[in-house]
């Protein structure tokens, strides 16, 4: 039996009069990528130091602003890497580098060793405030936790008057989640003062989910409320560190914009510890989906995917939002043929607001344009099949074909499984286009009628076919070639046909243009019917080939 009864729900806040449930999100918060701290410390094999500046580069080429590039007092390659981007000069005057370390002097002297020679660092100090980790880790009281933070704070202040660029201090109560409120605002208030911090040199406190305990509105709750208590809240960026815990690292990270986070630490598609930090590339989307500029260069996510492939050697899930390969797939009928008629409609009405259902935001957006939207298989309908021929071959199928064409597709789908374009087009081609047995259309003479005042009909056909092989031919007339053709059809199969529609369109424009046609035919003498289609530079020849596929679909002749 599942022992649930082993584990207790975490506390609410008591905060009956939130404000965060009625707030939109308006603007990008400041974003700090973790990846070359936070998200490399969690990688099985962790990037060397070449990675580290590639994976670093491409985070400026984003738009990131503020990144956080490790913990140079913790090994000799996160020393060398953080002296590397220094010496080579490779952080842009734009750009805020930063580091993490603990509040122990030798940690916080080295950690200023490896920043000599940049003009702005965010310096980034933590301790773990909750009370399950003072209780059975570190064995001490809130007064001594709180001594370890001022003390931290009090040491890099006092180093930060022989830096030559600008200190701006950080700090994180680390498992905020698991520490009472009144707690975490008493510990970063003092940290604050201690700090002197002022509007004009504000200080970051980091509000972390170091492990994600709580639904997101609790979390939400949280930073509310601490966003209400702090004391001097203009000297303050309020930042927050979601992890992924329980799966809503995303909506607490959104949530907590509502209830006042000015910033957010995580990483590209989410790398990090257990289940990872909060993936920024998720909430920029989503802020893009919403027509919110995210202030970051996202339009190319398979740049994006090539990157953290490499350098994170982890592989994209194929359902990651955005990014997956199947994110912009439909393999439902039913979603296939609204999204059909989705972007039929935009078309249409020339719209520039992107409004397809089932498509949150444009694929080519994002880089997407070459990946397919629309996949076949089992469960796929008409109108997955009908977008397939009409994008990527140029056939717009009539509503009735559609079905008929769509009942092959699936019975070769439920053989074999998803069933690609060409398979689709092959198939196509080998049902209509191609069906020339056992009546071969070959040549077609048309001749007006319509001077010829004593005859009922204004044209004349003489039609040239094979049947089995053997050359025939007839003559008939009619109004119109179709109808002269079907009369002459009449007379030399002795089945009564009847053409019950048809429709033309162009397949490329220039002067070397091709026209389909469609022709619905009807067996008069059973009740069958079935489509036929033909392709000519002549619109005529064109609707003769269609019926002769469809005659022999029908096995006339």
């Amino acid at each position: 039996m599942l022992n649930y009864k082993r584990y207790q729900r975490n506390p609410v806040v008591d905060l009956p009069d939130r404000q965060w449930p009625n707030k939109q999100i308006e603007k990008a918060p400041i974003w700090c990528s973790v990846d070359l701290r936070d998200g490399n410390q969690a990688l099985i094999d962790p990037m060397v130091v070449s990675e580290k500046i590639e994976f670093f580069n491409y985070l400026v080429k984003m738009g990131f602003k503020e990144i956080e590039v490790g913990f140079p007092a913790a090994s000799q390659i996160e020393f060398d890497f953080q002296r590397q981007l220094i010496e080579r000069k490779l952080v842009p005057d734009d750009v805020r580098l930063q580091v993490l370390t603990q509040c122990r002097k030798e940690l916080i002297d080295r950690t200023f060793e490896s920043i000599q020679g940049c003009k702005e660092v965010v310096f980034h100090i933590y301790n773990s405030t909750s009370t399950l980790q003072r209780d059975v880790v570190f064995h001490k009281s809130r007064e001594e936790i709180i001594d370890i933070a001022v003390k931290g704070t009090e040491m890099v202040k006092e180093r930060a008057k022989d830096f030559d660029g600008k200190i701006i201090l950080e700090y994180s109560p680390e498992s905020f989640t698991g520490t009472e409120l009144d707690f975490a605002l008493e510990i970063c208030t003092a940290v604050q003062k201690a700090w002197g911090a002022t509007k004009e040199n504000p200080i970051i406190i980091n509000l972390p989910s170091t492990v994600e305990m709580t639904t997101p509105n609790v979390f939400a709750d949280r930073i509310e409320w601490m966003n209400r208590h702090f004391e001097d809240r203009e000297s303050i960026i309020l930042s927050v560190h979601p992890h992924n815990d329980r799966g809503t690292g995303v909506a607490s990270a959104e949530l907590a914009i509502l209830a006042g986070a000015d910033r957010v630490e995580g990483t590209l598609f989410g790398n990090g510890e257990r289940t990872g930090n909060v993936d920024i590339l998720n909430i920029a989307y989503n802020m893009f989906s919403q027509g919110i500029d995210p202030e970051l260069a996202i339009e190319n996510v398979n740049e994006s995917i090539e990157i953290y492939e490499r350098c994170c050697k982890i592989p994209m899930h194929p359902r990651h939002p955005y990014a997956g390969k199947l994110v912009f797939t439909a393999f439902s009928g039913s979603h296939q043929d609204a999204i059909n008629k989705g972007v039929a409609a935009m078309k249409e009405k020339k719209s520039d607001i992107w409004e397809v259902p089932y498509l949150p935001i444009d694929p080519a957006d994002i880089g997407r344009e070459y990946e397919p939207i629309v996949r076949i298989n089992s469960q796929s309908g008409k109108g997955g099949v009908a977008f397939v021929m009409d994008t990527y071959f140029g056939f717009k199928l009539p509503k009735g074909m559609q079905r008929e064409f769509a009942d092959v597709i699936q019975s070769i789908s439920e053989r074999q499984g998803e069933v690609s374009p060409e398979t689709i087009m092959d198939t196509f081609r080998a049902e209509y286009l191609d069906k020339k047995e056992p009546l071969h259309f070959r040549k077609l003479k048309v001749d007006d009628l319509s001077d010829e005042t004593e005859s009922e009909f204004d044209t004349k056909v003489k039609v040239t076919y094979t049947d089995r092989g053997q050359e025939k031919s007839f003559e008939a007339v009619g109004n119109g070639p179709i109808d002269a053709i079907q009369r002459g059809l009449i007379e030399v199969t002795g089945v009564r046909v009847k053409v019950l529609d048809y429709e033309e369109h162009a397949l490329q424009s220039g002067s070397n243009s091709q026209a389909a046609a469609y022709i619905h035919l009807l067996d008069a003498e059973d009740g069958r019917v079935t489509y036929g289609v033909g392709v000519s530079s002549n619109i005529t020849r064109a609707s003769v080939r269609a019926i002769f596929s469809a005659l022999n679909r029908l096995g006339i002749g």
